[in-house]
């Protein structure tokens, strides 16, 4: 597989990430944007694997793994435990509408590209052309968490950010250390595994997950 090939496929894939970064922005069912989620990581998956391969990077192909089994597969899981634990199944609520959040999404992508073009003019990688992607992917997932009032799928903001950061690292540097990434990939897990526990007590003590009702919640004397 040549050069150019390899830099079509990863703008593809990228493509794709950022597709699915506005699908799960404007999702407004609970379920359907985990499985987003889920396509997002498979997508960065299959991205490290097609660096790890034209970089000769053999540490890629495990950050490759780990994130199918993480971010595919168990992150998911934990996710659907957790909305079936605490039986959610309204609509998700947003506090801009979808129109001008697409607008508002659409201007973040054009932000990121404006912002990476002197990157991408003295990058020498292959990979170079998917940091505005990154980084899109990254403000869209900052933009989910601030539009959405249900804390759980503020979360699923939080974590599509954290997508977009290791896209990030991928597309500048051909991926961070092992041993980073596998600490990185341990403190999402325990931050899952915190954010399920924390957000049992909160329903269990206020009956809602709601932020904004939460935001409004006043101490008696």
């Amino acid at each position: 597989m040549d050069i150019e090939t390899v830099a079509s496929l990863s703008s593809f894939l990228a493509a794709l990430v950022l597709l699915t970064a506005f699908a799960m922005l404007v999702q407004k069912r609970i379920y359907s944007l985990i499985h987003l989620f889920a396509w997002q990581g498979l997508l960065l998956s299959a991205n490290t694997a097609v660096v790890g391969y034209v970089a000769a990077k053999h540490h890629l192909y495990i950050s490759s793994l780990l994130t199918l089994s993480l971010k595919v597969v168990l992150l998911p899981y934990i996710l659907h435990v957790l909305i079936h634990r605490l039986k959610i199944r309204k609509e998700i609520e947003t506090i801009v509408n979808v129109p001008m959040t697409m607008l508002i999404g659409l201007a973040l992508v054009i932000f990121s590209y404006h912002l990476t073009a002197p990157v991408r003019e003295l990058s020498s990688l292959v990979t170079r052309s998917t940091l505005a992607v990154a980084l899109a992917t990254v403000l869209i997932g900052l933009l989910m968490m601030i539009t959405r009032k249900h804390a759980v799928t503020q979360i699923i903001g939080f974590l599509a950010m954290e997508n977009g950061l290791f896209f990030a690292a991928t597309s500048a540097t051909y991926g961070m250390p092992l041993v980073v990434e596998l600490g990185v990939a341990l403190d999402i897990l325990i931050a899952a595994f915190i954010f399920g526990i924390f957000f049992f007590h909160i329903n269990t003590a206020f009956d809602s997950l709601d932020v904004e009702k939460m935001a409004k919640l006043k101490e008696v004397d």
